[in-house]
């Protein structure tokens, strides 16, 4: 658990939460185990996306994948135990308020669950075996597979910042939502464009599996212009939401250029 974990990596996810709960200045609650959650859920994730059933991949954040380095019976528990340790965090770090871990657990479970990121992960598995895959199909994926966890993050960030549903939510779940597409999309070129040592991770993977990707759909130039609409749409959201907003600008704005 500890060797995936803190492995490295962008730290997208639990940032996003932060930067969330700061929105409206200091948070009402502390937004560290919210954030810590998130990370190993994504973690175990990754974990189990690197097995060789999945993606069989043996580099992961500039070192063996868990399952290289260990055993694949270790890695596949180690995902699990990071996945039920993420509740574990949440309900043990705000017992003092139902109200919220209640609601911070319904949203993480959501998001990792069979309707978003597993539902979007095996659709992803079954698009391999697709002769034509459709764009629609390729946005279901990734809502769910990449853009969900994104979005929770966000969303659980406002829960720490006592956002309550309405307009606010509901703006972090859309900005979420168009940051997550941009931000695979650009993965997706990436891995078309960049080489190994450099992004810590396989590259030309997705080619030689013939998957379905933003730049096999659009090639590299479509796909360049699509990652740059949906971050259009996410500057746009945030330039309506209340707060400082400036970090958060920065962020996605950045992200179109990032080499990792």
């Amino acid at each position: 658990m500890r060797y995936s974990l803190q492995a490295g990596g962008k730290r997208l996810r639990p940032v996003l939460v932060l930067a969330a709960a700061e929105l409206n200045g200091r948070p009402a609650f502390d937004p560290r185990a919210a954030a810590v959650a998130v990370e190993c859920i994504h973690t175990y994730s990754l974990i189990h996306d690197d097995l060789p059933c999945m993606d069989n991949d043996d580099l992961r954040r500039g070192r063996p994948t868990a399952h290289k380095q260990f055993d694949e019976a270790t890695a596949l528990l180690a995902g699990d135990a990071l996945l039920t340790f993420a509740f574990q965090i949440l309900t043990d770090a705000y017992i003092g308020n139902a109200e919220l871990a209640s609601a911070l657990v319904r949203e993480l479970a959501h998001a990792a669950g069979s309707e978003r990121l597993i539902g979007g992960q095996m659709e992803d598995l079954q698009a391999e075996k697709c002769a034509h895959p459709t764009a629609d199909q390729l946005e279901f994926i990734h809502l769910n597979k990449t853009a969900a966890m994104i979005e929770v993050s966000l969303v659980m960030g406002g829960l720490c910042g006592r956002m309550r549903p309405g307009p606010e939510l509901d703006s972090l779940r859309r900005l979420g939502r168009e940051l997550g597409i941009a931000f695979q999309i650009v993965d997706d070129i990436l891995d078309a464009t960049s080489d190994t040592a450099t992004l810590g991770k396989t590259v030309g993977k997705d080619a030689k599996a013939d998957k379905t990707t933003f730049v096999k759909l659009y090639g590299i130039d479509g796909a360049r212009r699509y990652a740059e609409q949906h971050t259009a749409i996410a500057l746009d959201v945030l330039d309506k939401l209340a707060g400082d907003t400036a970090f958060l600008h920065q962020l996605v704005a950045t992200m179109l250029e990032r080499r990792k």
